[in-house]
């Protein structure tokens, strides 16, 4: 899904998806109705990750980003899906590739990390 910008009308993104077979929806921008989702992540990336801290430059920040997606999808509870991450709603079972390798990922920033502190995320 994604609002009409330019950038996702191209045809070589339309070519991608195609390739990926993936379906495009698009949706007006700012609108909450059909748009909402969206719009309420950014702002959730903005708040948690893009400024919940200090970095010292963009290279830094940027590469705290998949790690702080590994958290948002993986362990970080939200409200609309009964206060679990929304991996959760995937079917995993315990013994899972996906699963282990995502805490696994998780600990390792918690422990390498010094800008960021399990409390902190």
């Amino acid at each position: 899904m994604a609002v009409l910008q330019s950038a996702y009308r191209s045809k070589k993104f339309a070519k991608l998806l195609r390739r990926l077979k993936i379906k495009h929806i698009r949706t007006k921008p700012y609108t909450p109705r059909t748009n909402g989702k969206a719009e309420r992540f950014i702002q959730t990336l903005l708040r948690e990750w893009a400024y919940a801290f200090t970095y010292p430059n963009s290279d830094a920040r940027s590469r705290e980003l998949p790690f702080w997606m590994t958290h948002y999808n993986f362990h970080r509870p939200h409200s609309a899906t009964g206060n679990l991450p929304p991996a959760s709603r995937l079917g995993f079972i315990a013994n899972n590739v996906v699963r282990n390798y995502s805490a696994g990922c998780y600990s390792t920033l918690t422990a390498t990390n010094s800008l960021m502190s399990p409390r902190r995320i």
